[in-house]
């Protein structure tokens, strides 16, 4: 999946998600768009943050969302492979292959790949 394809089938699903009248998972996706908000910390380093955690977590899709999120926040490569490093040494080996598909999304996103 390209990374345009990935961010319109993220919108389109999050809008009819959000449709339905459940109230838990409004108030979960509110929390979730709030705590990347500007605050004592910048939303560049709480994207950061953000995807450590998810390589942590092994999530891809939260890795993907992420490193868009960063790249639009002017992340340097030299930035992401800090964080890349980060997240390596808090998740250990098991996190191998999503740092592989997060240096290819990178390559993608700088434009040298795919």
């Amino acid at each position: 999946m390209s990374l345009k394809d990935f961010a319109e089938f993220r919108e389109e699903i999050n809008d009819k998600i959000l449709r339905e009248d459940n109230r838990s998972i409004r108030r979960f996706f509110a929390l979730d768009s709030d705590v990347y908000r500007e605050g004592e910390l910048s939303s560049r380093t709480k994207e950061m943050l953000g995807l450590v955690a998810s390589m942590v977590l092994r999530c891809d899709d939260c890795i993907t969302y992420h490193l868009l999120q960063c790249h639009a926040e002017g992340v340097s490569r030299e930035e992401f492979f800090e964080a890349f490093s980060v997240a390596l040494v808090g998740g250990g080996s098991i996190v191998i292959p999503h740092l592989r598909r997060a240096v290819a999304v990178l390559e993608e996103l700088e434009g040298g790949g795919g």
